[in-house]
């Protein structure tokens, strides 16, 4: 029977991405569209992208499917005749290709079933995702962006929207986007004869947004194309003026692409000008914040002063104090958490 998943340390198979001399190009795509029976499509995918050494994580469910991968450039072409030929649906998908990448995003292939490709905590069984805003391309964009009678509504995470995002684009705060839908309802709910435009990062949640703010009785709805990757693409080759400020957040080992060359976020631990991204060196918290340089080389790459001790014991004594702990959602809130240097969990 053929193997469907990895068998080999992360370790051993970061170290061979890190050796290999061919480059690879990072590329996000996602649909939205039915899928009969997702396991056996996860398991007939996974084993064409195995072959022609996929890395990355991809997510299939009934409603469609998600990923963020990296190929051999070599296998690019292979990559899309796959992927175009898995189901008619997907025959003219979209592939972002990332704009600042150097091939180092991923190192492993993970393809997960799940009840959604994207949690968004709807239960309402009258929705219906496939109902969707108006696509906007980059020239659209600007222009609709113009406009004294449009919104623009970041879709993404506190912590992506604190390193880049469009101008005067409005923030809708939260941790997830099971939490934002229902609070952008509720934020926009004065506005419903605006034009209301949503982005996202790749497009998958923003699209969905969208559905779910016609659901809600809103009307002039749209979303960028795309996202953040596919417009800053399309931006570059027209010779558009770009409206995106600083970096673009993404899921990957890089944790981020710059799209223009402001630093419009802060270290979190000093408060110098930094939208650098990085997880907590401490196994046990591993909480992502940003962190610039001086600060890291100081803590060691930690957020506070107990885990930098802790990083120092012997790897017996880490392992006692990680055990039982539940991390949940580590991400540093500027509005919740305290400065990070008086953090004192492990």
């Amino acid at each position: 029977m053929p193997v469907l998943h990895n068998r080999i340390s992360n370790e051993e198979l970061k170290t061979r991405m890190l050796q290999e001399t061919e480059p690879r190009v990072t590329i996000s795509f996602y649909k939205y569209f039915h899928i009969e029976n997702p396991q056996q499509f996860r398991d007939d995918l996974y084993l064409k992208f195995d072959s022609i050494q996929v890395f990355g994580r991809v997510y299939i469910a009934q409603e469609g499917i998600n990923g963020q991968i990296s190929v051999p450039v070599s296998n690019k072409d292979a990559f899309q005749e796959i992927l175009y030929a898995a189901d008619p649906a997907l025959s003219r998908i979209r592939l972002n290709v990332a704009v600042d990448d150097d091939g180092k995003s991923f190192w492993v292939l993970r393809m997960k079933v799940r009840n959604k490709v994207v949690a968004d905590g709807i239960d309402d069984p009258t929705f219906d995702s496939s109902k969707t805003g108006k696509y906007l391309k980059a020239s659209e964009y600007n222009k609709m962006a113009e406009r004294e009678d449009t919104l623009i509504v970041d879709m993404r995470n506190h912590y992506e929207y604190e390193v880049g995002h469009f101008e005067n684009a409005i923030e809708i705060p939260s941790d997830t986007f099971r939490e934002q839908l229902p609070m952008a309802v509720e934020m926009l709910k004065e506005h419903k004869n605006k034009n209301i435009v949503m982005y996202c990062t790749g497009g998958i949640r923003c699209e969905k947004a969208s559905a779910y703010m016609l659901h809600n009785g809103f009307e002039n709805v749209y979303h960028v194309e795309g996202g953040i990757i596919e417009y800053a693409r399309k931006a570059r080759e027209e010779n558009l003026p770009i409206k995106f400020i600083g970096k673009n957040f993404v899921f990957d080992e890089r944790l981020g692409e710059r799209i223009s060359d402001d630093v419009i976020a802060h270290c979190h631990q000093c408060g110098a000008p930094c939208d650098t991204h990085t997880n907590c060196k401490n196994e046990g918290c591993h909480l992502l914040f940003i962190q610039c340089e001086k600060c890291a080389a100081e803590m060691d790459g930690c957020c506070s002063q107990s885990c930098k001790d802790t990083i120092h014991l012997p790897e017996e004594f880490r392992k006692k104090l990680r055990k039982g702990i539940d991390r949940g959602q580590m991400v540093f809130n500027k509005s919740k958490n305290n400065h990070l240097h008086q953090k004192t969990q492990v």
